[in-house]
């Protein structure tokens, strides 16, 4: 994906292969849904839990850790054709690790996970309400499955 930026602040996340994880996520998530992904633009912002509590804090007012945030550039529903640029990525390697153990699961399928996740959610999807959830859901399993991750759900 030639529009993906990612910005490594916490070291650890180049142990995993962050940058290579974001580009087959993003791209796979934009193929899915039937966009070119040399079209569009991401920056992913790799971090600790405590960059990640400040910028909920700041933007959720959430003062706690999360494993994933996402700021679309513009707002859009479902199905609507993006602009070139889709907005942004904090991912916390804290979280994501702590949880990929708690849940049994690989840190490499977990984040890819994630990844997944927030790219729809800067593509419009969202899970406020049941129906939207199964929805999205839907969708990051069958991106997944492509990617031979099981069901996280």
């Amino acid at each position: 994906m030639n529009g993906l930026d990612v910005v490594i602040e916490d070291g650890r996340w180049n142990d995993v292969g962050l940058t290579g994880l974001a580009s087959v996520a993003i791209s796979a998530t934009l193929d899915h849904l039937d966009l070119q992904a040399n079209d569009h633009e991401v920056v992913v912002l790799a971090c600790d839990d405590a960059r990640i509590s400040a910028l909920n804090s700041e933007f959720r007012e959430k003062p706690t850790p999360t494993n994933v945030l996402s700021w679309p550039s513009v707002d859009l529903e479902p199905g609507v054709q993006p602009d070139e640029e889709l907005g942004d990525i904090a991912i916390a390697y804290d979280t994501c690790k702590q949880e990929s153990e708690a849940q049994n699961k690989q840190l490499i399928a977990h984040v890819t996970h994630l990844l997944v996740h927030a790219t729809l959610h800067l593509l419009g999807y969202d899970h406020i309400n049941a129906a939207d959830a199964d929805q999205m859901e839907k969708i990051e399993v069958e991106i997944l499955g492509k990617l031979g991750i099981a069901d996280p759900y």
